[in-house]
């Protein structure tokens, strides 16, 4: 593939004075690589040494350049909450700390883009929408945080302020309408209020359904068809319980819809009251065609006290346990996930975002199994950097393999 040529701005937006130059970056096609990034976007790539530098200036030699990853199924308002003593507090400075808190410790992982699920309803109303809209502020510039709406109950006598509610929260500014039809006493009933109100406001659907009863997926479905592609579910574990043929009819009607499916493979969420009942079938739902992105879901909250909410996690554990292979495993936590929300497509071209994130390592198996030391860049400037560094003690194995070690200041120690 010939290196990209600078291109153009068409977005109409003020052209960014300040640039970025990413050197010696190695691709997943094996070339090594110069990337100047402005106004946002990539304005060239070329071969290594090629650019110049207009300003700032960042070596990624021995670094793997590659789309950043998103987080298409986050629960940010109930992050950090696994070790706290007694009742979890729901007020809005809590919820929005621990929102800020856990979208930075995504952000560092490598997601410059969140969807963050959020409860609404109940003794909170809409509190922890509004403390989670105050988070995305603050996180302006940073990350790029959509909230999701999620009330418990539409149907109904029960109902009736659960819906209004839903209302007022996407007028106040979450950007997603969801929710769990299949906690409401008439799961159909719950969908077709979700997908009334989408319609009202133009916004895209993401649904909690565990999947396990094939009749009911089929309705959503169904109904679903004429909103496509903006409608996702999951984390539809419930799939893999199914006898194989009832699995894959409910995936081929899936697939006919054009509705997306989040699976979890890092582990639970707090959207559905079933626990540990593992992840989506992927590979029947890709070979009925089915759209798979790859979300974390819980960060360290009681539905997953060790969730880490590390998208490249998530692909490893697609690779390790689902059989993807790693360029299939990354993109369900890139590209797939991307388009699952709405949101443009990435390439280390010119003319794309410059959404990138940068980890140590030749190759993307490699980096999937070893993915320490990354650099995070969002809308053209570096945001999030971790380095890891490993030394040896002064030992014959070390010295006969130059290993880096405990006392000597080496460059080659990060990991």
């Amino acid at each position: 593939m010939p290196d990209s040529q600078p291109q153009p701005r068409r977005d109409g937006a003020a052209e960014d004075t300040s640039s970025l130059l990413l050197t010696g970056a190695k691709l997943t096609d094996g070339r090594t690589v110069d990337v100047r990034m402005g106004g946002g976007r990539i304005e060239a790539v070329g071969t290594a040494g090629s650019l110049t530098a207009h300003s700032a200036r960042v070596d990624l030699a021995g670094h793997l350049l590659l789309p950043a990853p998103a987080e298409p199924h986050g629960h940010h308002a109930t992050a950090l909450t696994a070790d706290t003593d007694g009742p979890v507090p729901y007020d809005v400075p809590d919820i929005q700390r621990r929102t800020t808190e856990s979208a930075l410790l995504q952000l560092g992982h490598g997601a410059t883009a969140l969807r963050s699920h959020v409860p609404i309803g109940g003794v909170q109303g809409l509190g922890p929408m509004e403390a989670v809209l105050q988070a995305r502020r603050s996180l302006r510039g940073l990350v790029d945080l959509t909230a999701v709406a999620v009330p418990r109950l539409l149907t109904g006598v029960a109902g009736a302020d659960g819906l209004a509610m839903l209302r007022d929260a996407v007028k106040m500014g979450a950007g997603v309408v969801g929710g769990c039809p299949d906690l409401d006493p008439d799961p159909t009933g719950y969908v077709e209020a979700v997908l009334e109100v989408a319609a009202e406001h133009g916004c895209p659907v993401d649904l909690h359904t565990d999947g396990a009863d094939p009749a009911r997926l089929a309705r959503l479905a169904s109904m679903a068809g004429g909103l496509r592609p903006s409608v996702g579910i999951g984390p539809c574990s419930g799939l893999g319980r199914l006898p194989a043929q009832a699995a894959a009819r409910a995936a081929e009607g899936l697939a006919a819809a054009g509705v997306t499916v989040v699976c979890l493979p890092q582990g639970d969420c707090g959207g559905l009251e079933q626990r540990g009942t593992g992840a989506a079938p992927v590979r029947l739902l890709q070979a009925a065609g089915v759209r798979v992105a790859a979300g974390s879901g819980a960060l360290r909250d009681v539905a997953n006290p060790v969730g880490r909410g590390d998208p490249l996690e998530a692909a490893y554990l697609l690779a390790s346990q689902h059989g993807r292979t790693p360029a299939d495993a990354y993109a369900a936590v890139s590209s797939t996930a991307r388009a699952a929300m709405g949101l443009p497509e990435v390439r280390v071209e010119a003319g794309f975002p410059a959404e990138l994130l940068a980890v140590r390592g030749e190759r993307l198996g490699s980096v999937l199994s070893l993915a320490y030391s990354r650099v995070v860049v969002h809308r053209g400037r570096v945001v999030a950097r971790t380095s890891a560094v490993r030394e040896y003690c002064d030992s014959a194995a070390a010295v006969a393999l130059d290993l880096p070690r405990q006392g000597r200041s080496q460059g080659n120690g990060t990991a």
